[in-house]
């Protein structure tokens, strides 16, 4: 792997003072917890009590809260929490025309459980594109650039998945524009490359693609939906990696960070099991860095599956829970990243937090208090394993 691979280009501003992306030992993987104050400023705007720009400045204090926290939690990487969307992948539907009606609803619908039992959300029935995709402004630059202002750790700015946007086709509202699911979603993830270079153009060295539906798979329900509709597994997978692999391509000097989950949001999750079934077929595949890999509970099944990385990949193991606010003992966080080195070398690892604190402006169930331990808890059982 090249070092203009590993994203060890230069870049402007402070960025030579910066660790580099590629051995960051701790890490997280993007949205942090909405203050109250921003989502009462949603609700005012929502209503017409306050203007667009007072909003932007309500956002602004929380980005900066936001980053100073991190940073005070001793952590080489920071991200904007995702504060200024709505859900992780909401930023491109509203930055883009063509998608229809896509308000909160869109981003939450699905059969999540937890440990009282499942919770359906139904599919909104307005869901669909209605239209050809047209990028009427970047989404995620410009979160770069102010993130980027405000710290002198490395800023990272995430991307979704093109396939998780598989929702936003719908046979009968979309068909006009885009005769096959497939089409639809080549045209999303073009808009993701445009992205995805304008970061780079701007300076961006670390990028993470969003990706927490490839772990659908892994449950019957959903995967019924899939061969009903006339998937197979390897179709999806083939199709998915191929996209995933086209958007980080169109940024080729940055480092790419690749997140798998099971869903989360309030604490809920969507699915269970291990990494086999998706292992062989997409950790050698895709062409990322560093693959951020859920590991907080059982849930999630055991490290043998990370044999199938590819020599000069990192695993970022995400040994610590957005889910629970009870905070890890360091010595079993320890236990566990050693465990993992039986399989991988400790070199080729990392620790973050499982996900993100807040999907979506629907929030989590831990404390500020409690998130901002768990960040510092990362920090620094990544400083006593690696130095």
């Amino acid at each position: 792997m090249t070092e203009a691979r590993r994203g060890d280009t230069a870049t402007r501003g402070r960025s030579d003072e910066r660790e580099s992306p590629a051995t960051l030992r701790a890490d997280v993987v993007g949205s942090l917890l909405r203050p109250r104050a921003l989502l009462e400023a949603r609700e005012r705007r929502v209503r017409g009590e306050c203007s667009e720009r007072e909003l932007r400045l309500v956002e602004d204090r929380a980005v900066a809260e936001a980053v100073a926290m991190q940073e005070r939690c001793g952590l080489p990487v920071v991200t904007d929490g995702e504060l200024r969307r709505t859900s992780f992948q909401s930023a491109l539907v509203e930055a883009v025309e063509g998608f229809g009606e896509a308000g909160l609803p869109a981003y939450l619908w699905g059969w999540w459980r937890d440990e009282e039992g499942e919770h359906r959300v139904e599919r909104p029935p307005t869901m669909g594109a209605v239209g050809n995709l047209r990028r009427r402004r970047a989404f995620a630059v410009p979160e770069f650039e102010d993130l980027r202002r405000r710290t002198t750790q490395v800023p990272k700015v995430t991307l979704p998945s093109p396939t998780l946007f598989e929702d936003f086709w719908d046979p009968g509202r979309s068909r006009e524009a885009y005769p096959t699911l497939e089409a639809f979603l080549q045209d999303v993830t073009r808009i993701l490359c445009e992205e995805a270079a304008a970061l780079e153009r701007a300076g961006a060295r670390y990028l993470q693609l969003d990706a927490p539906h490839y772990t659908v798979w892994l449950d019957a329900h959903w995967r019924g939906l899939y061969q009903r509709a006339g998937w197979t597994l390897s179709r999806f997978l083939s199709l998915a990696v191929e996209l995933d692999n086209a958007v980080m391509a169109a940024a080729p000097g940055v480092t790419w960070g690749f997140h798998l989950c099971r869903g989360n949001q309030g604490g809920r999750w969507l699915v269970e099991g291990g990494y086999e079934v998706l292992a062989k077929m997409v950790f050698p595949r895709i062409r990322a860095h560093r693959l951020l890999l859920e590991y907080d509970d059982p849930r999630s099944g055991s490290f043998e599956p990370l044999r199938e990385t590819p020599d000069g990949t990192t695993v970022v193991l995400g040994l610590v829970s957005t889910k629970r606010p009870e905070p890890e003992r360091r010595d079993a966080l320890v236990a566990r990243l050693r465990e993992a080195a039986r399989i991988l070398p400790m070199d080729r690892l990392a620790l973050s937090p499982q996900c993100g604190f807040s999907p979506s402006v629907a929030g989590g169930p831990l404390t500020p208090e409690q998130q901002e331990g768990k960040l510092r808890l990362v920090a620094t059982v990544a400083r006593e394993v690696w130095g």
